[in-house]
């Protein structure tokens, strides 16, 4: 089991710029955590606050009742895989995995015996003599993610380790870094900017945006039902419908009006409704719904991808399941009517979510 790791009210300042100010965040034992946002938000900041490579402005970080402020990064007992590796590139696949054990005076045949036992977990110990330039960029990390966990650390910290890889190896790592996880069951804080990435293979992920969480939760409730409309359209597409609500009911203005019984009894006035492009039905036949117009299509084998212009103006995406019906032509005028239980709704001044806790 591992270790938790409790982030309370902290804050990073570089000068007068603040980068963090007062956030908290609890990270489970043994949990596969993800700090997910675009650039510039704060998230490897907080990372390297954790491993103590920045220094803490205010607030503290516990590991489990050990407060860690002021240890020294190599006090920690954590291990670190970096965006560009950071492998040695004049020591042997295992010297490089066994470096750390030397440096904690473990004696060579027992570091040795670590390394190749952890070179095979990780699925490259037929490379254990090669230099890190023989290897591929996959191998590479295989061997830096080898290395971080050899010491046992009791939490593993990683900086966008995929950033670097093509799309297949970036596919191919998630699957080995998220199996591995689970097996040796290690406390792990993982930092990228990759939505799909962080759906894949996290717990639960930490939405970040301005050096504040935004959300935290599993992916599939972040997904499904977000805080807030950053969360909304920074995870995923969410296209934003005007509309206005009351007692419970959605009108788009259109002569189209939607019951909706997933928002609070109170929720009304001016709303966005977040529509993902799946959460669209389309009708060619004049049934009741919000008007648009077919711009451009693509067909993605098992979908169809629709880009359609709404009378407004507003340039949306909708997604259909493939069949064997014809693609709708390019400028047809088709109906919209959105799925009511998977919509989400926010308050257009807040941008706050309006949708029932629960639901």
């Amino acid at each position: 089991m591992g270790v938790a790791i409790h982030i309370d009210n902290v804050t990073k300042a570089y000068g007068k710029n603040i980068v963090i100010q007062g956030l908290s965040a609890e990270i489970r034992p043994g949990e596969f955590f993800t700090l997910l946002g675009p650039s510039g938000c704060g998230k490897t900041t907080l990372l390297r606050m954790i491993i103590g490579f920045n220094t803490i402005e205010a607030g503290e970080i516990r590991i489990d009742d050990k407060v860690i402020n002021k240890i020294p990064t190599n006090k920690r007992n954590m291990g670190m895989v970096f965006q560009n590796y950071a492998v040695f590139p004049h020591m042997s696949v295992r010297d490089n995995v066994a470096y750390g054990l030397k440096t904690r005076r473990i004696p060579k045949p027992e570091r040795y015996k670590r390394a190749d036992e952890i070179l095979k977990l990780v699925r490259i110990d037929q490379y254990a003599d090669r230099m890190p330039t023989q290897l591929s960029g996959g191998q590479q990390q295989r061997v830096a993610l080898a290395r971080a966990i050899v010491i046992e650390p009791e939490v593993l910290l990683m900086d966008e380790p995929l950033s670097n890889l093509d799309a297949k190896l970036r596919v191919e790592m998630r699957n080995v870094i998220k199996q591995i996880q689970h097996q040796i069951g290690i406390t792990t804080v993982y930092v990228t900017h990759d939505q799909e990435e962080a759906l894949a293979i996290s717990d639960r992920i930490a939405v970040m945006h301005d050096g504040k969480i935004q959300q935290i939760g599993t992916p599939k409730h972040i997904y499904q039902r977000p805080a807030n409309e950053f969360v909304s359209t920074f995870i995923g597409l969410s296209n934003l419908l005007d509309a206005d609500l009351k007692q419970g009911m959605l009108d788009f203005g259109c002569d189209y009006r939607v019951p909706l019984d997933t928002v609070r009894p109170d929720a009304a006035g001016a709303v966005h409704v977040a529509v993902r492009p799946e959460e669209f039905t389309i009708h060619t036949d004049g049934t009741p719904g919000i008007p648009a117009t077919v711009t451009s299509s693509v067909f993605l084998g098992m979908t169809q991808h629709y880009f359609m212009t709404l009378r407004n103006g507003q340039a949306i995406e909708v997604v259909e399941t493939s069949d064997l019906a014809d693609i709708i032509p390019d400028q047809t005028q088709v109906t919209l009517q959105i799925m009511p239980k998977k919509v989400n709704v926010f308050d257009k001044a807040t941008q706050n979510t309006l949708i029932r806790e629960g639901v």
